[in-house]
């Protein structure tokens, strides 16, 4: 579990295919502390680490993962949001994200606001159920609040300090990025679907 509280970026050195998995070594001032089997978030993904050589970390990502996020166009030098996973006795200054990726969106736009930016996102209109004005999403890793929410679009905005210490700050229009609901609404949208259903029956 984590609260979508971006700690550091890491940066990708070295990718290995194996079948259908992507092996991604990151560098990293985590990985000195980091261990075999630790769970960290990766834009938002939760990714176990399976070696560790002096800076840098080896985690894998099969098949499915790769279909549902973004770290397929993760190339060598690309700078990644990392979080490890929330301890007992952590504050929650963002909200519960899994690290389960549910989607990806499209950046479309990208406005400075003379101190504060705004990002623009097109999605996948069947998601547009799961975002709501004023409520949490998680984008790359980091816990955000939905501004504006439209049918296929919706924007966040970002302060300077997110914006310096996340990869916020090298998104540009065009570029994918990892989506994760937040987890109450999933479960409201599917009680109520059910509900419906069973109402048509």
């Amino acid at each position: 579990m984590f609260s979508g509280i971006v700690e550091t970026k890491g940066t990708v050195v070295r990718i290995e295919r194996e079948g259908s998995n992507y092996g991604f070594w990151i560098e990293s001032s985590i990985a000195k502390d980091a261990y075999i089997d630790q769970s960290i978030a990766h834009n938002g993904v939760c990714l176990t680490i399976v070696k560790i050589e002096n800076n840098q970390y080896l985690v894998t990502a099969i098949h499915e993962t790769i279909l549902k996020t973004n770290l397929s166009s993760w190339t060598v030098s690309y700078e990644v949001n990392l979080e490890r996973s929330l301890m007992a006795t952590s504050r929650i200054d963002g909200h519960f994200v899994q690290g389960h990726v549910d989607t990806t969106a499209m950046c479309v736009k990208v406005e400075n606001a003379d101190g504060s930016w705004y990002f623009h996102f097109s999605i996948a209109k069947e998601h547009s159920k799961y975002i709501v004005q004023k409520g949490s999403i998680c984008i790359n890793g980091v816990s955000l609040t939905v501004v504006v929410a439209d049918e296929g679009h919706f924007s966040v905005a970002i302060i300077p300090y997110t914006y310096e210490h996340t990869n916020f700050c090298h998104l540009v229009s065009g570029d994918e990025v990892n989506i994760e609901f937040d987890i109450l609404g999933k479960y409201i949208v599917s009680y109520m679907d059910k509900i419906n259903t069973n109402k048509v029956g």
